[in-house]
């Protein structure tokens, strides 16, 4: 990837952690997803990254909630925006997982690259308030990819360290890992690479040759990540599931704000936020399939 080339904006709209009590912009119900999807679509943003939830706001890994989402994002944004679904969990099997993927057909599929601690710090009360394993072992990611190649799915290969960036390199020796790649640095998670400047930097200098690659900022060190990775020539990703606020402090009031305060710093940088259509170039998706959502 070069400064030249365009970026691509994605917006995940929702994650599955936090909850309405610590923003009460995140949507829960496929209609509020849809209203997000159009919001973030008319700001610029070129792909969705989605968690599904039931109507309770609770996490699902369930083929009619994840049809319901989708529905109502192609319903309010049209066919010109491209879907990418999580795949990652605790304690979920692959089986379920791979179910939702093989019904719905996404155009993406994210796929955390390798295992760690996962925790949440609070400084004011020295002590972890959320700590878990997230268990991702090379017989998963193999049985995920394989369920992607079948299913023309282009995999997203979720980064939270440099170590993970490296778990890249067997899996193409393999075959099982097919390029040009899209990988993601995801960096601010407790156990995973500090946001940083300059680790951003050396996990993208481990990234294969030919790959694309975006910067995934957790809470407010987003947007000095989005400036360094929009430096360096990669894309970005914003949205309510990595950070609630703007850069001057106040929260966001839904995704949109979020999606748009990114592209104003893409223009600001003396680049060019990406198309739909080149950024499913970017990505290599090959060609949407006629019949959509896998009835």
């Amino acid at each position: 990837m070069s400064l030249e080339d365009p970026v691509v904006i994605t917006c995940a709209i929702s994650g599955a952690i936090a909850g309405r009590e610590q923003c009460p912009a995140i949507p829960y119900t496929p209609a509020e997803y849809g209203a997000e999807a159009r919001r973030v679509v008319d700001e610029g943003a070129a792909m969705i990254h989605i968690h599904a939830r039931r109507p309770d706001g609770t996490p699902s890994h369930e083929v009619e909630d994840f049809r319901a989402i989708t529905e109502a994002i192609r319903e309010q944004a049209g066919d010109e925006v491209i879907v990418n679904y999580s795949t990652g969990a605790i304690g979920v099997s692959v089986e379920r997982r791979v179910r939702y993927l093989r019904e719905l057909r996404p155009d993406v599929a994210a796929l955390n690259m390798g295992s760690m601690n996962y925790a949440k710090y609070s400084r004011s009360r020295r002590r972890f308030v959320f700590e878990a394993v997230f268990a991702n072992p090379f017989g998963e990611i193999v049985e995920l990819l394989e369920a992607m190649n079948e299913l023309g799915i282009k995999p997203e290969h979720e980064c939270f360290d440099l170590g993970h960036v490296g778990s890249l390199e067997p899996l193409v020796h393999m075959g099982v890992l097919r390029e040009p790649l899209h990988v993601d640095c995801v960096m601010g998670i407790v156990g995973g690479a500090p946001p940083t400047a300059r680790n951003l930097a050396a996990m993208v200098d481990n990234i294969p040759a030919g790959s694309h690659w975006a910067a995934i900022g957790i809470s407010r060190a987003q947007w000095t990540l989005i400036g360094a990775a929009l430096a360096l020539g990669g894309s970005i990703r914003v949205g309510l599931e990595d950070n609630f606020y703007l850069p001057d402090g106040a929260m966001a009031r839904s995704n949109g704000e979020l999606v748009a305060k990114a592209r104003e710093m893409v223009v600001n940088s003396g680049r060019r936020p990406a198309t739909f259509a080149q950024a499913r170039e970017l990505l290599g998706l090959p060609e949407r399939p006629a019949a959509v959502l896998g009835a």
